[in-house]
C-alpha cells in the first residue's frame, strides 16, 4: 500500500483540497498541522505514484509532496456511518439503524461516506428544514446531500458536479437508495440547476467564485466547505448579493450556513 501525503499552508488548502479530490477515489485524510494541512491518500501499488519526497507547485502554493510503504489498511473500519437526525449515512457493509432514513453510500468521489465534518455539519442544516419542493446539489461528489435531501422528502431534487464520475456515481447511488436524483454535469462557479432551496458544499475559493457569478439568487442557501477563519470574508460575498444569514453549525474548524433572501 502507497501512503501520499501532500502538505500545504492553510491559505492554500482549499485550492489544493479541490485538486487532490479528483484522484481520491477512497476519500482522503486530513491532519492539522499548527499553519499547515496534510492531506494523505492511499492506494496500492500502480495507482499511486511512489515518488519519494519532492516539492511542487499548485497554482501559486507550493506543496510538500511524499510517499512511503505501509501496510495494507482495513478500509471497512476507516468509513463509519454518521447519524444526523432522522438520517444514518452509512457504507453498505455497516447496519442500518431501527426508524432511521437510511441513505447508504459506497466510498467513492467526494468525501467518501459523509463522515467529512463539512458534509455532517450541512446535513445538521438540512434535517432541521421542512421539505418545501425543488432542491439542487451544486457540486454534489458522491451523491450524498442530494440522497439525504430526497429520504427526507425534497422533490424534485436536482444535482450537479463538474466531475463527470461524481455525476455518474451520483445517479448510481440513488438508484441503489431507491430515489430520484437529476444529476447533470455542470460548473458549479457559475451555479447550477435552478431551486427553491440550494446546497453548495463546496470550498472558499469556488463558493468566493459562485456569488460573484450568480444571476439568478435562490430562495435559500446552505453553504459548507468554510473553515471558521473564513467566515466573515464567505458571508460578506453572498451578503452583497441579497442572502443574509439564518443559522450556523461548526466543528472540527469548519462551518455550514444557512442564508436566506434578504427582504426588501
Amino acid at each position: 500500500m502507497i501512503r501520499l501525503s501532500v502538505k500545504v499552508q492553510r491559505e492554500h488548502a482549499e485550492l489544493v483540497l479541490t485538486d487532490l479530490m479528483a484522484f481520491a477515489p477512497g476519500g482522503l485524510e486530513e491532519v492539522e498541522l499548527g499553519d499547515a494541512v496534510e492531506y494523505v491518500l492511499y492506494g496500492a501499488e500502480g495507482e499511486l505514484p511512489a515518488i519519494g519526497d519532492v516539492q511542487a507547485a499548485v497554482g501559486e502554493a507550493l506543496v510538500e509532496v511524499s510517499t512511503s510503504e505501509v501496510p495494507e489498511i482495513d478500509w471497512h473500519s476507516f468509513h463509519v456511518p454518521i447519524d444526523v437526525g432522522p438520517l444514518r449515512v452509512r457504507p453498505p457493509w455497516h447496519e442500518p439503524r431501527d426508524g432511521a432514513l437510511d441513505v447508504v453510500i459506497e466510498p467513492g468521489q467526494g468525501f467518501g461516506t459523509g463522515s467529512h465534518a463539512t458534509t455532517r455539519l450541512t446535513l445538521e442544516l438540512l434535517t432541521q428544514l421542512e421539505p418545501a419542493g425543488p432542491l439542487a446539489d451544486w457540486g454534489c461528489g458522491s451523491g450524498i446531500l442530494a440522497i439525504a435531501a430526497a429520504k427526507l422528502g425534497w422533490s424534485p431534487v436536482l444535482a450537479c458536479d463538474i466531475e463527470p464520475e461524481s455525476v455518474d456515481e451520483t445517479r448510481e447511488s440513488a438508484a441503489r437508495n431507491g430515489v430520484q436524483v437529476d444529476a447533470t454535469r455542470a460548473d458549479v462557479r457559475q451555479g447550477g440547476p435552478s431551486a427553491p432551496t440550494v446546497l453548495a458544499n463546496l470550498v472558499r475559493p469556488l463558493l468566493l467564485q459562485l456569488a460573484a457569478n450568480l444571476e439568478t439568487v435562490p430562495d435559500r442557501m446552505i453553504i459548507s466547505g468554510v473553515e471558521t477563519h473564513e467566515i466573515d470574508e464567505v458571508l460578506t460575498a453572498f451578503t452583497r448579493i441579497g442572502l443574509v444569514e439564518k443559522d450556523r453549525r461548526e466543528g472540527g474548524g469548519w462551518a455550514a450556513i444557512e442564508l436566506l433572501r434578504a427582504p426588501y
